[in-house]
């Protein structure tokens, strides 16, 4: 069962973004997602919050002045996802514009697993590296540091997950989320922490007269990466995120953009000049994240830091193919996990433990989104790892801190989980495999003890019924065009329809010709195969849908009873 609920929107905020000249159908969803004044949609860059406010930013940038002037050898490690292929990439276009000599090594996910750890460095030193820098990893990095410490080398640690107990001894930590940060940003992602950093380093070489000879390096021009890796982190679209996403949405749409984004939108067949968070979040996004599933998330990168058009088209080409197998290999697993968990009842259970052996450890983070999405519980999916060990990735739902449930889980019994990190949506761990058994009845316990239980009952919230003027395609158009994402959801609409006339497309879909009030509209619900009711109650978006070059209105129906 989905509890369809409309949001509350309160009026005066509505009046206020509408004498302020905002549209009004936008000012009521903005006044229904908290947004007060005109000035929390102001999205240029003037508005960003200082790079000074994010503690570490001044040390790191001072660290890395020093090794640049002193020619030293600059090691970027990264993770081997979207977050940390922009943000590797990202370092590295802006370190070799200060003069840098850098290079970056991203840990193949099944060798090395995440992170810093002693093992990373170690392979590091082939590089012979004086400074390593981590992006998107290294707070849980104690070890790691160490091990680097000891070789020698000097540890930038720029970051945003949660920190454990106790934090590495790096040199310099840049982090929202570390103890004594004042940032208010706390959901930036790894890729906007680099860009921070990098803020920072210019504005030091500035102060060393850096550039009194030679243009200043125009940072803004790689805001197209940072809106990649904070969209498809799925990361809280706050003020501050907006804006960073808005700006590199901008510069896609004008056609200002690295040839490796260039050849992501071809290669996903999907136009820039009218980019979205959608496109960013569901097509770009997964093609370079497949590269870091199934392969080594090097050739993400690549595709990121070359200049060379034809080059990153056809690596683009290459993570295009690398995403057909994931998906195939995705639906396998997906069937797999729905056939075990055929006729099961959530019931009074609160979380959910899948493992099967021939899983694959890349692809389990998305099976458990699947699962979570089909049965509105907290999944975690494993697969087996090193000899002994069990993957796991996890996906939550509103109402519990994911990365927080595993930490009480791993305070309670300490010797069950021998690693995890994350967020409050998505976490990773690893297990022995002969303690499965026992983490699925004590994760079970936790959720049941933090959960409150109508957070167990998946429920959709609206923006209410949308008046008939506004149900049309320029509408659409205008809402596509704005920010929307984690913390910020896009539209959501519902309203009562006649079902007319409906049809299952490729034996997964279900297409429907629906009428509310004397007008008919066009309407699909994908992934669904049952038949619809004579009258429904639906929550729809509204879609622009183009078919042999002729682009009309559709609803894209979230879900539906009858009415």
């Amino acid at each position: 069962m989905t509890r369809i609920i409309p949001r509350a929107t309160p009026v005066r905020a509505v009046q206020t973004l509408i004498d302020a000249g905002i549209h009004p159908l936008l000012a009521r969803i903005y006044a229904a997602r908290g947004i007060h004044r005109r000035d929390e949609l102001d999205y240029s860059l003037g508005a960003l919050l200082p790079p000074d406010a994010l503690t570490g930013t001044q040390e790191a940038a001072m660290l890395l002045a020093d090794a640049i002037e002193a020619g030293a050898r600059l090691l970027i490690v990264a993770d081997y996802d979207c977050d940390g292929a922009t943000a590797c990439a990202l370092g590295v276009r802006a370190l070799r514009a200060f003069g840098a000599d850098v290079g970056y090594l991203v840990p193949n996910r099944f060798e090395y697993g995440y992170g810093l750890t002693p093992a990373i460095v170690e392979l590091a030193t082939r590089m012979e590296p004086d400074v390593i820098i981590t992006v998107d990893n290294g707070i849980a990095s104690v070890e790691g540091v160490a091990a680097a410490r000891a070789h020698g080398i000097a540890t930038v640690i720029t970051d945003h997950h949660l920190p454990g107990d106790v934090l590495p001894e790096a040199d310099v930590i840049v982090n929202p989320n570390q103890p004594g940060c004042d940032f208010p940003s706390k959901a930036i992602a790894g890729v906007g922490v680099m860009f921070y950093t990098m803020l920072a380093l210019r504005a030091e070489l500035r102060e060393r007269g850096a550039f009194a000879d030679q243009p200043e390096p125009r940072l803004g021009d790689l805001l197209d990466l940072v809106a990649l890796g904070t969209v498809a982190d799925v990361v809280k679209l706050d003020h501050n995120n907006r804006i960073l996403v808005s700006q590199g949405l901008a510069r896609m749409r004008a056609g200002r953009m690295q040839a490796g984004i260039r050849a992501l939108f071809a290669a996903a067949g999907r136009e820039a000049s009218r980019a979205s968070t959608f496109d960013l979040g569901f097509a770009l996004g997964p093609r370079l994240n497949a590269a870091g599933r199934l392969a080594d998330m090097s050739l993400g990168i690549e595709c990121l830091i070359t200049d060379d058009a034809g080059r990153a088209l056809n690596i683009a080409q290459e993570l295009d193919r690398l995403n057909r197998e994931r998906r195939g290999i995705e639906q396998e697993m997906q069937e797999a996990a729905v056939e075990r968990l055929a006729g099961f009842d959530p019931g009074n259970t609160a979380a959910i433990s899948l493992f099967e052996r021939d899983w694959h450890q890349g692809v389990i983070g998305i099976v458990a989104g699947r699962i979570k999405e089909r049965l509105h519980r907290p999944v975690i999916a494993f697969a087996r790892g090193d000899e002994g060990e069990l993957k796991g990735s996890g996906r939550s739902i509103a109402g519990l801190h994911l990365r927080d449930a595993l930490d009480l889980v791993s305070k309670q019994h300490p010797e069950l989980i021998l690693r995890f990190g994350g967020h409050a949506m998505a976490a990773g761990l690893t297990i022995r495999e002969s303690d499965y058994e026992q983490f699925t009845a004590v994760f079970e316990d936790v959720v049941q003890s933090l959960v409150d239980p109508a957070a167990l009952t998946r429920s959709i919230e609206t923006d209410g019924p949308l008046e008939a003027g506004w149900m049309s395609l320029d509408s659409a158009r205008l809402l596509e065009q704005d920010i929307w994402g984690q913390g910020f959801p896009a539209p959501v609409f519902d309203d009562v329809f006649n079902v007319d006339r409906q049809r299952l497309l490729k034996e997964r879909h279900l297409q429907l010709d629906l009428s509310c009030r004397g007008q008919r509209f066009a309407a699909i619900r994908f992934n669904h195969a049952e038949s619809a009711p004579a009258r429904i109650h639906a929550a729809y978006r509204l879609s622009p849908n183009e078919f042999n070059g002729v682009t009309s209105l559709q609803l894209m129906l979230e879900d539906f009873e009858a009415a």
